[in-house]
C-alpha cells in the first residue's frame, strides 16, 4: 500500500484501499477542498497494453464518469470528479459505506425473496433513469450494487457503460464485462439496449435467492454457451420471485418485461403479494400470472384436443387436454418458414460466437485450453448416447412411434395412439406422453407457441407460461415449455421437451404432476429425456 497517505492531483488524499480488481483499485480519500470522504477509483499501471490499447482503456474509464454523471437518482453512485494522476484518468465519486451484494452473496449465502425484492427495486429504480438519460450500464452484477446505510442500494461502476448511438470501444469478437450476467443477445454478438442491462438484473436476483449465477459452468466458454443456448434450471428458493426472474432470462430481449413492469412486480413481492401483479412482456413471450379452477390435467396439444367433459377428479385423460381443434395436431405447421435445417445453422451460428468471443477474452489472459477443452466437450454432449436404464426404472417400446423410453417401475401405459404413447403412475395424477409431429418445422419453439394459444382459450384465467425457450438436444434444434394450470381440484405443472431428428420428425417428451409434488416427480422427466432413443433407422 504504498500509495496510501499519496495526493492526487493536489486534492485528494488516498486514506485506506477498500476494493481492488483486475484493472484497478478503489480507495476512500479525504477531499482537502472541501473537507470530505471521497471514493476514488485508480486504475492500475498496465505495462502489457500497447499505447492504443491504453487510450482505449483511459478513453472507457473517461466514459464511465460521463455516464454515470448524466444520471442523478439515489440509486445511481454520484461521480464528483475526473482527474489525472501521471496521465492515468482516476474517478472520483462519492463514499457510500457498507459493502456489495457481492460481498455478500459470497461462498454460496442467499437472501429470502422478499429482501432481494428490495435490492432489486434499488437496481430497477437506476436503471431506469439510466436508460432514460440514454445510458445503457451493460456489466449489472452483484458486486457493483451497494448495500447502504439505511437500506440504501446503489448501482455503481458504469466502467462499460455506453450511451445510446454512441460508438463502441471493442475490437471485434471481444465482450467486455462479467460473463455470468451477460445476456444472451451480447453473447451472440448482436447490439444490447435496456433489455440486457434487465437480463442482468434477473441474473443478479437469480444468485440472490440461489445462492450461485444461473448459467455458471467450469469455464467461462462452457457459460457463455450455456447462457446462449441451454434452458434455464429450475429455481428452488426463489418464491414469488420465480415468475419473474425466470421471465427476465427470456433469451429473446422481445420477451422480458419492461423496467416498469419489473419495477411493479418487484413491489408486490416486497408487499408480500404472491398471486398478481407480474409483468406481463410487451412482445410475443408475455407471460402473467393466472389462477382458478379449470379443465383437467391432460396434455395440451394432444391428438384428440379437446377438453374431456362429464369426468370426475382432476386427473390426466388418455390423450385428451386444451389445445387445438379436434383433428388439428399440427397447429398450423404448414404455415411455418424455413426448416431444421435453418435453424441447425442458425444454432451452430450461436455457438460459434459463444465460444468465438470468449475464446479471444482468455487467449488474452493465456487460457486457450480452456476453449479447446470445452469444444472437445461440447462435442461430446451434442452427439451424447442415450443413458442406460437406471435401477427403478423399466424401457417402454413403442413399434408404431419407433422409439423407446424408461419409466418408473409401477408406471403403466394408458393409451397408444398413431402420434402418441401416455404412461401414469397408479395415482392417475403423473403424466408421461411421448409424441411426434411430422413433418416438423422449423423449431419446436413454433409448435408449443401454436399449443399455447389454444391453451389460453381452454385455460384462460389459469394458464401461465414458465418459460418457453429456444435450446439444443443431442446436436438438433429444440425447445423447452414450461407452464401451470389448474385443474378440476389442484394446480398443475407440467414441462414438456420438443426436438427434431433428420427425417424431419419432432418428437415431444411431456410430463405433468401437481405443483404440490412437483419436485418430487420432476427428476423423472429428466431420466426419461437422457434415456430417449429412437429403434427405426
Amino acid at each position: 500500500m504504498s500509495d496510501e497517505g499519496r495526493l492526487i492531483a493536489g486534492r485528494y488524499r488516498l486514506a485506506e484501499q477498500v476494493g481492488q480488481g483486475g484493472m484497478g483499485t478503489v480507495w476512500v480519500a479525504e477531499d482537502e477542498v472541501l473537507g470530505r470522504r471521497v471514493a476514488l477509483k485508480q486504475l492500475h499501471t498496465q505495462p502489457q497494453l500497447s499505447s492504443d490499447e491504453l487510450d482505449t482503456l483511459y478513453e472507457r474509464t473517461r466514459r464511465e464518469a460521463r455516464s454515470a454523471a448524466r444520471v442523478t437518482h439515489p440509486n445511481v453512485i454520484v461521480v464528483h470528479d475526473v482527474v489525472d494522476d501521471d496521465g492515468r484518468p482516476c474517478i472520483v465519486m462519492e463514499y457510500v459505506t457498507g459493502s456489495t451484494l457481492g460481498d455478500l452473496l459470497q461462498g454460496g449465502t442467499a437472501v429470502p425473496p422478499g429482501e432481494a425484492a428490495r435490492i432489486g427495486l434499488g437496481m430497477i429504480a437506476a436503471l431506469r433513469a439510466a436508460h432514460t438519460a440514454g445510458v445503457l450500464h451493460r456489466d449489472v452484477k452483484p458486486g457493483n450494487v451497494l448495500l447502504g446505510a439505511e437500506d440504501r442500494v446503489v448501482l455503481t461502476d458504469f466502467g462499460i457503460a455506453m450511451t445510446v448511438g454512441a460508438s463502441t470501444l471493442t475490437k471485434t469478437g471481444e465482450m467486455v464485462g462479467s460473463i455470468d450476467y451477460m445476456a444472451p443477445e451480447r453473447i451472440r454478438g448482436q447490439q444490447p439496449g435496456p433489455a440486457s442491462d434487465l437480463w442482468s438484473l434477473g441474473a443478479t436476483l437469480y444468485q440472490a435467492v440461489e445462492g450461485r449465477p444461473p448459467f455458471r459452468r467450469d469455464t467461462a466458454v462452457e457459460t457463455a454457451y450455456a447462457i446462449a443456448v441451454d434452458p434455464l434450471e429450475p429455481m428452488k428458493q426463489a418464491g414469488p420471485l420465480e415468475p419473474l426472474i425466470e421471465t427476465l432470462l427470456s433469451k429473446s430481449p422481445d420477451e422480458r418485461p419492461s423496467a416498469e413492469q419489473t419495477e411493479r412486480a418487484l413491489r408486490a413481492v416486497r408487499a408480500g403479494e404472491t398471486t398478481a401483479a407480474l409483468p406481463t412482456a410487451s412482445g410475443p413471450g408475455s407471460t402473467s400470472r393466472l389462477g382458478t379452477e379449470s379443465g383437467s390435467a391432460g396434455r395440451p396439444g394432444t391428438a384428440s384436443g379437446h377438453v374431456p367433459e362429464g369426468r370426475s377428479g382432476d386427473g390426466p385423460s388418455s390423450g385428451s387436454g386444451p389445445g387445438p381443434a379436434d383433428g388439428d395436431r399440427r397447429g398450423g405447421r404448414g404455415k411455418l418458414r424455413g426448416g431444421p435445417g435453418a435453424v441447425a445453422v442458425a444454432a451452430a451460428t450461436v455457438v460459434a460466437l459463444a465460444a468465438g468471443t470468449v475464446f479471444y477474452v482468455m487467449t488474452q489472459h493465456g487460457r486457450p485450453d480452456a476453449a479447446r477443452a470445452h469444444g472437445e466437450r461440447t462435442a461430446a454432449k451434442l452427439s451424447s448416447a442415450p443413458s442406460p436404464v437406471p435401477a427403478g426404472y423399466r424401457l417402454v417400446r413403442d413399434k408404431q412411434l419407433g422409439v423407446a423410453f424408461p419409466v418408473p417401475d409401477g408406471w403403466k401405459v394408458s393409451s397408444r395412439t398413431a402420434e402418441e404413447v401416455v404412461c401414469i403412475d397408479p395415482t392417475g395424477l403423473i403424466r408421461l406422453a411421448i409424441g411426434t409431429v411430422s413433418p416438423a418445422g422449423a423449431n419446436p419453439v413454433y409448435h408449443f407457441k401454436d399449443i399455447e394459444a389454444n391453451t389460453k382459450v381452454n385455460y384462460p384465467t389459469s394458464y401461465r407460461r414458465l418459460r418457453m425457450q429456444e435450446t439444443t438436444f443431442r446436436g438438433r434444434p429444440a425447445a423447452v415449455w414450461e407452464f401451470t394450470f389448474h385443474g378440476r381440484a389442484r394446480p398443475f405443472r407440467a414441462i414438456d421437451l420438443g426436438f427434431g431428428r433428420d427425417g424431419g420428425q419432432e418428437y415431444d417428451i411431456y410430463l405433468s404432476a401437481p405443483e404440490a409434488k412437483w419436485d418430487t416427480y420432476r427428476p423423472a422427466f429428466d431420466v426419461v429425456r437422457d434415456g430417449f432413443r429412437t429403434t427405426a433407422g
